[in-house]
């Protein structure tokens, strides 16, 4: 448990971090801006800790942001582009700062849709035409399910598991590494579950299984259905 500062700078830095960032140093300047949580920190209670959403959103996130500025940084022509443009086009960035961009940028879009993903009395199984689909695709909701925990558990380290639509409208699972996303790949993400330890440790130390099957109580369907439901 972190019980002080000190204990926080070293669980920032272990727990699989983004790189690292002081908590006393201002956000570099720059086109992407840190998104405010769209609920409390504790809205998410029991299932999420408000410790955990506190120091995932305010330092992690915030430090992919602020290093995602830099990185673009007399770069004009990539300062200017969206974060869904940078990540289709990641791979063309200049040598010196891809890397950067592509976790950075990757941490920056993963996270913005993981905090909307989720909401205060989430949870249930989705309705209309994203339900249909699924049923279509798996074979029923929990079947759905079923897929998304095995992909989920089935990332090495540190990553993601997602729903994905592809450009004509079908369904599936997936999971990517690090901050690696359907963007990429052409995809949008349906639902997506953030697996880095950094999400789930002060409440389930190691046991992200439970920390998996917690998450299903937080699942916003709406926006779910929203992302489906957009042109490709």
């Amino acid at each position: 448990m972190v019980s002080s500062r000190r204990d926080l700078l070293k669980y920032l830095s272990l727990a699989g971090a983004a790189p690292a960032v002081s908590l006393a140093q201002a956000p570099a300047k720059g086109p992407f801006t840190l998104p405010p949580l769209p609920y409390a920190f504790d809205a998410l209670e029991p299932h999420i800790d408000a410790r955990t959403m506190e120091i995932h959103h305010d330092r992690h996130h915030a430090a992919y942001v602020n290093n995602l500025n830099a990185a673009v940084a007399g770069h004009p022509d990539w300062a200017s582009k969206s974060i869904t443009q940078l990540m289709a086009q990641w791979q063309s960035a200049p040598e010196a700062v891809r890397t950067a961009i592509r976790n950075n940028g990757g941490g920056h879009i993963n996270h913005s849709f993981f905090w909307n993903v989720m909401k205060k009395n989430g949870g249930g199984k989705p309705s209309g035409e994203l339900a249909a689909a699924i049923d279509k695709k798996f074979g029923g909701f929990d079947a759905l399910k079923d897929q998304f925990n095995k992909s989920a558990m089935g990332v090495f380290g540190s990553g993601w598991a997602w729903l994905i639509k592809d450009g004509g409208g079908a369904l599936s699972i997936g999971n990517t590494p690090n901050q690696d996303n359907p963007w990429m790949h052409g995809g949008t993400p349906v639902i997506g579950i953030d697996v880095w330890e950094h999400a789930y440790y002060l409440k389930h130390q190691n046991k992200r299984a439970d920390y998996v099957a917690a998450w299903w109580n937080t699942v916003n369907w709406d926006f779910a259905s929203e992302q489906f439901l957009k042109k490709a």
